[in-house]
């Protein structure tokens, strides 16, 4: 009578439909700062909106490689092997590192500008295998138009990066491209740790008519070197990463990274959901911000134009 209670059991488990439940994301980014941060959260709020809640039927871990790529390697190593449902890096490093860590567990990749040429997948339409994700890839001609607008005699423009960053180096053709359509010069000034930022940004005193900051981890990390550096040579700092502007940069037009985060999550759920990771087209994040800082222009020894500051979607004072 008990084997028959227990097939029986058995049976109607079969036939139950799957729930929600013990769900593992694990969530890794190079490095932790704000923007990269909004987007790990974002993706905690779309899960948790899908019914998929911690410490109820959701598993959530996360880790931060705190800049060192050796470290994010290392990461995505040890989630490959605890085999969670999806593996969700942020940034084209932590990216990287889980893609060749493993080809089975389906993966997300979020805040990478450049999918193809950081050869995450070969087509963005249908990447194929265990990977898809959400690009960032920035509106740079937009950029270049802002800081025109703000600086009409502009001639120059300062690019900070890291040379080793592979997102950075795609965008600096991309602004190499754009720049000339405008008139402008890009200067080039690399740091490949946040110690360095400091310096590389002192090196665009006196040859760069303002400072440009891309959606580079490693410089955003060390934000505060770069924006002293600005202060003191008045030398215009704009960013990518809107959420940079409050840190001291003037202007930037870029993306809600919540949203970025939001939109990333959407994709983990369609896979918790039973899609297949390789047949979901890789998308481009949707909607710009324009934040400007009154208070850090006129630190920099600039005024911002009422047309700026008009069409702003948020002001700092």
């Amino acid at each position: 009578m008990r084997s028959l209670l227990l097939a029986a059991a058995a049976t109607l488990a079969l036939a139950l439909p799957a729930k929600a439940e013990d769900v593992t994301v694990a969530v890794t980014a190079i490095v932790e700062h704000p923007a990269l941060d909004a987007v790990r959260d974002g993706v905690k709020e779309t899960l948790e909106a899908a019914g998929y809640k911690e410490g109820e039927n959701l598993k959530f871990l996360y880790e931060s490689a705190q800049g060192n790529p050796a470290t994010a390697a290392q990461i995505a190593r040890q989630f490959a092997g605890e085999g969670p449902n999806v593996i969700v890096p942020i940034s084209t490093p932590s990216a990287q590192a889980v893609v060749s860590a493993t080809k089975d567990i389906p993966v997300v990749f979020t805040a990478v500008s450049d999918p193809l040429g950081a050869q995450l997948v070969k087509d963005m339409d249908k990447p194929g295998g265990n990977v898809t994700g959400l690009s960032d890839m920035s509106p740079v001609a937009d950029h270049l138009a802002l800081i025109k607008e703000i600086l009409p005699e502009a001639k120059t423009v300062g690019y900070l990066y890291n040379s080793g960053e592979a997102n950075s180096v795609s965008l600096l053709a991309v602004l190499k491209a754009e720049a000339e359509k405008v008139g402008l010069t890009v200067v080039e000034s690399a740091a490949t740790k946040s110690a360095e930022v400091q310096g590389a940004a002192r090196a665009l005193v006196g040859r760069a008519d303002a400072m440009y900051i891309p959606t580079d981890n490693t410089i955003v990390s060390a934000l505060e070197g770069a924006v002293a550096v600005a202060e003191e040579a008045k030398l215009p700092l704009f960013t990518a990463d809107t959420d940079s502007v409050s840190r001291g940069a003037i202007a930037a037009l870029g993306f809600n990274y919540k949203d970025v985060g939001k939109q990333t999550g959407e994709i983990v759920v369609r896979i918790l959901k039973g899609e297949n990771p390789g047949d979901i087209p890789v998308k481009v994040a949707a909607g710009t911000d324009l934040v400007v800082n009154k208070g850090a222009a006129a630190k920099m020894g600039v005024t911002l134009p009422e047309s700026v500051v008009g069409r702003a979607t948020r002001v700092i004072e």
